[in-house]
């Protein structure tokens, strides 16, 4: 299936990590024009730090010069959940610094692109959450991801009927070689590819979905809802 990428322009906030890395590449396989965004970009990245409103007012405005236009931005940017402190799972401070590197990040960069967006016609965001926003037991953790979910939505629905469409990406364990088990209680594993293969048709004109958290692998055993 050709995914209408060729010479689209896509903007991957974290494309350097583990996971955007393979959206990169994934993308750049599929004829788009990617453009990498970290705090510390290598060589043809561009500077872009989520948690500076600053920041990330100057890496959009780069784009768009150089570019013209952005049509999809995928947002990767944030610490695994493994480096979250267990001892400090319930810290209000570490539950506060969880949200503003994850959610509060989407939410900037979304602002940032939406409009324009908007203006063309056409656009897709998604952001990479997680499966721990429905499991207790590391405070910090489920409230980051389940902030970005409620973000997207709200920002999908205030976009409808747009032209644009914002969606979620819900991860379990991210792994070079997933396992084909399921455990009650857990999610089914996935790689950096296989979540690469889903968000790129995500921010593809195939793709006409919009406003969903989709789980990636098999979605929690024993849970209803994400």
């Amino acid at each position: 299936m050709d995914l209408q990428l060729r010479d689209r322009v896509v903007l991957v906030v974290g494309g350097a990590g583990y996971i955007g890395s393979a959206i990169v590449e994934r993308a750049r396989e599929e004829g788009a024009t990617v453009v990498v965004a970290s705090r510390h970009p290598g060589e043809g990245g561009i500077e872009l730090d989520g948690r500076d409103d600053g920041s990330v007012r100057r890496a959009i405005a780069a784009v768009l010069a150089e570019h013209g236009r952005i049509d999809a931005a995928v947002l990767t940017a944030a610490p695994s959940l493994g480096t979250l402190d267990p001892a400090r799972k319930n810290d209000p401070d570490q539950v506060a610094d969880a949200v503003a590197g994850k959610a509060l990040t989407f939410l900037r960069v979304a602002n940032a692109v939406l409009p324009g967006m908007r203006e063309a016609g056409y656009g897709r965001v998604v952001g990479i959450a997680g499966q721990a926003a429905v499991l207790t037991g590391n405070l910090a953790g489920a409230v980051r991801n389940t902030a970005l979910i409620v973000a997207a939505k709200n920002l999908a629905d205030e976009y409808a009927g747009t032209g644009v469409g914002v969606n979620v990406v819900n991860p379990a364990v991210v792994t070079d070689e997933p396992a084909a088990e399921v455990t009650p209680g857990q999610g089914g594993q996935s790689s950096p590819d296989q979540i690469a293969d889903l968000v790129t048709f995500l921010i593809s004109p195939r793709n006409v979905v919009s406003g969903e958290a989709i789980a990636i692998g098999h979605r929690v055993q024993g849970v209803t809802a994400l």
